[in-house]
């Protein structure tokens, strides 16, 4: 299936954020858009979309022409096996005493080190993102300092990479949910792949909105490495399933944003213990 690019560049994030909504309800529609600033100075952002079929020419070039941006670049992608070309060219993580990594670099993992495996066709919580990175950062700082997570949950837990380096370190059972049933299913497989299963309970869930969650509450650590609005959204619930002296470690902020959300968490009761910015991200360990 062949796939396209549309690319341009616009002065400005608030026209490029309008571009980039503008673009989406194109037809045939985009299967992803983008919106990234460029960091030279020069003030420009890039915005493009990829689809699956030849995008329309006549209303890309009018969305530029109302957005002020240039003339979108249209490019067919070759096709390419992507997930060997990630496997061939995805690198380990290091963070800490953490280390994760794919199987086909099994014969890297150095001695001491506590190896989580993620597979890179499973590619959304690999540890190469600024958030995850910030969150396992977090984590093994938190273990430095002596705290041992005895009732840990992952919040929008992706690969459950998080859910799975707690239960890596620490005893009992480490809740982890997502609202999305295939992050669910792939976080299963990488629960079973790293031998956690019976340590790591995978749930369907939005927020805390479960049974199992409910019950378990209320925690000493919960991971939330989501986005800036839903951990807004978030906070309230975030401050009633926490127990007094637990902590959260928050990611998915763009630095930003991370005043805004570190206000809310404030107001609820949550002081910050450590903040890490990694690239574009902000990382936040707190504790109520």
């Amino acid at each position: 299936m062949p796939t396209f690019t549309a690319l341009t560049t616009v002065p400005g994030k608030p026209a490029a954020d309008a571009l980039g909504e503008a673009m989406e309800e194109l037809i045939p529609e985009p299967t992803g858009v983008g919106v990234f600033e460029i960091e030279d100075g020069s003030g420009l952002w890039e915005v493009g979309g990829y689809f699956t079929e030849t995008p329309d020419l006549a209303g890309l070039a009018l969305l530029a022409a109302m957005h002020g941006a240039r003339d979108f670049t249209i490019s067919e992608l070759p096709e390419i096996d992507w997930v060997a070309k990630v496997k061939r060219e995805l690198s380990p993580v290091e963070a800490g005493r953490f280390f994760v990594y794919g199987s086909h670099d099994a014969d890297q993992v150095p001695e001491g080190k506590v190896a989580l495996l993620i597979e890179a066709a499973m590619a959304f919580g690999t540890g190469h993102h600024g958030t995850t990175l910030g969150c396992l950062r977090a984590l093994d700082r938190l273990a430095n300092d002596g705290f041992v997570g005895c009732n840990v949950a992952d919040i929008g837990c992706g690969t459950a990479v998080l859910a799975m380096a707690a239960a890596s370190i620490w005893p009992g059972e480490v809740l982890a949910s997502d609202i999305d049933e295939v992050a669910v299913d792939v976080a299963e497989a990488n629960v079973a792949g790293n031998g956690l299963a019976g340590r790591v309970t995978c749930l369907e869930a939005a927020g805390f909105d479960h049974d199992r969650l409910r019950a378990a509450a209320p925690f000493d650590l919960v991971f939330a490495n989501i986005l800036k609005g839903p951990l807004i959204m978030l906070a309230p619930d975030m401050a009633a399933h926490i127990e007094s002296g637990g902590y959260a470690i928050l990611s998915g902020i763009l630095n930003d944003q991370a005043e805004e959300v570190g206000r809310v968490y404030a107001e609820n009761g949550f002081l910050v213990v450590n903040k890490e910015q990694i690239g574009d991200w902000t990382t936040f360990c707190i504790r109520k």
